[in-house]
């Protein structure tokens, strides 16, 4: 975690009304030269003020087409660290890319450490060839991980995924990634940070997941266990290496939930039972036992095309399924979150009004305040894994702006190749 000053007393006193009042104000100060993105998780008292809202990637996107255009000057990202580092690597030259709190990071990205990801990559490679194997082992990681394990993974020809398009990268990893198989050769992949995503994803592609996966632990490599817990053979038979990298959200869902659901419609018609939709970063157990389970993009979909009449249990965060369940509400569609537990991304809850009327006093001063950059050495190569996604993805949907006053129970902007 990035060390963020405590705030003068002025901010933490202040009145909600108050607080929007004044960034209000702020923000029609700085007029043209700002732009304020809000991901999707935050809480409604900071998705107000936002000009564009979404998941992290196509925001980042979309941010960089905006500076272009409006030729903007500070880019306030309303999300987590890696987030803000993914735009900093994708707007313009000379723009300011601010984190309201330094605080809010992500557990997941932080579970995959630059320095643990090269000890990995060595002592894999040194364990097959020992073994005899004969080929590659290709690196794909989640778009929620750090700019330097992005940096890791283009440097070894390796590209970043979404969950709306990690079946799509895991195929092209299997297949060589940029360069074909040459006859014989034999392909590994090593996902990171997100175990879940990769193990759903592998499945997906028709792996047997209890033999063709195995999980590289850097904890347990920290202990002196080999391999990070697994045993040669095991590294021997997988075609996917997972991480061992969770979201600290997604993973509170259990199947519990789910039967519990089941449990109590048992005796309604099918149709008239709850259905269930998980994110792809819940347990493959949990993914197994729903429905359905897709992105962000694709919940938010589902939802918005939904029968009148029909019945949600939505496996992601909190703040998402509440605005979501509110907008599709007046289509006559019911939505709740799968679990009663507080399913809530206590990093992204870091980003408050405070901390954003704060940074925006800065600016009005002329200070910069949080401003997040990725090393240009890390960029470029950073950039090498994230172009090779986007020459497979799926073309991107339009984000459109909120209203000017946002209010909380529209519906949420659907995005394109997301997270």
């Amino acid at each position: 975690m990035l060390w963020q000053p405590a705030l003068p007393d002025e901010y933490i006193q202040a009145s909600p009304a108050d607080l929007r009042d004044r960034i209000t104000a702020r923000r029609k100060q700085l007029g043209s030269k700002l732009i304020i993105l809000g991901h999707h998780y935050q809480t409604d008292e900071v998705i107000q003020h936002a000009d564009f809202t979404g998941d992290s990637l196509k925001l980042s996107q979309l941010a960089a087409q905006q500076v272009a255009a409006s030729g903007a000057k500070y880019v306030i990202f309303c999300g987590v660290h890696f987030m803000a580092e993914s735009a900093d690597m994708l707007t313009p030259p000379g723009t300011a890319v601010i984190l309201p709190d330094m605080s809010a990071g992500c557990s997941m990205a932080d579970m995959a450490d630059y320095d643990e990801a090269v000890q990995a990559w060595d002592l894999l490679h040194a364990s097959l060839t020992k073994q005899g194997f004969k080929g590659r082992v290709i690196p794909i990681t989640y778009i929620n991980s750090t700019a330097a394990i992005k940096a890791f993974v283009g440097q070894r020809h390796g590209a970043v995924c979404t969950s709306s398009n990690a079946r799509f990268v895991l195929e092209w990893a299997l297949r060589g990634g940029d360069t074909p198989l040459a006859k014989g050769e034999k392909v590994k992949v090593l996902f990171l940070p997100d175990q879940h995503l990769g193990r759903n994803t592998a499945a997906k592609l028709g792996l047997d997941v209890t033999t063709h996966t195995a999980l590289y632990d850097p904890r347990q490599t920290a202990k002196g266990a080999p391999l990070g817990g697994m045993t040669p053979k095991a590294l021997l038979d997988a075609t996917v290496i997972l991480w061992a990298g969770h979201c600290s959200v997604h993973k509170l869902f259990k199947p519990e939930h789910i039967h519990a659901i089941r449990d109590a419609e048992k005796h309604l018609p099918k149709a008239q039972q709850t259905r269930v939709l998980v994110h792809p970063e819940c347990a493959k157990e949990v993914v197994d036992l729903a429905d359905l389970d897709g992105s962000t993009e694709f919940i938010i979909k589902t939802l918005q095309s939904a029968e009148r009449g029909s019945r949600w249990a939505i496996g992601t965060e909190v703040h998402l399924v509440a605005r979501l369940a509110a907008a599709v509400a007046k289509q006559g569609v019911t939505a709740s979150i799968l679990s009663d537990c507080q399913c809530l991304c206590t990093t992204m809850y870091r980003i408050d009004q405070p901390h954003l009327l704060w940074v925006l006093d800065n600016l009005a001063k002329g200070k910069v305040v949080n401003q997040v950059t990725v090393n240009p050495q890390a960029q470029q190569l950073a950039l090498l894994a994230l172009d090779r996604m986007l020459k497979l993805s799926l073309p991107i949907e339009k984000l459109t702006k909120p209203a000017t006053s946002p209010d909380p129970t529209e519906s949420p902007v659907a995005i394109g190749q997301q997270d």
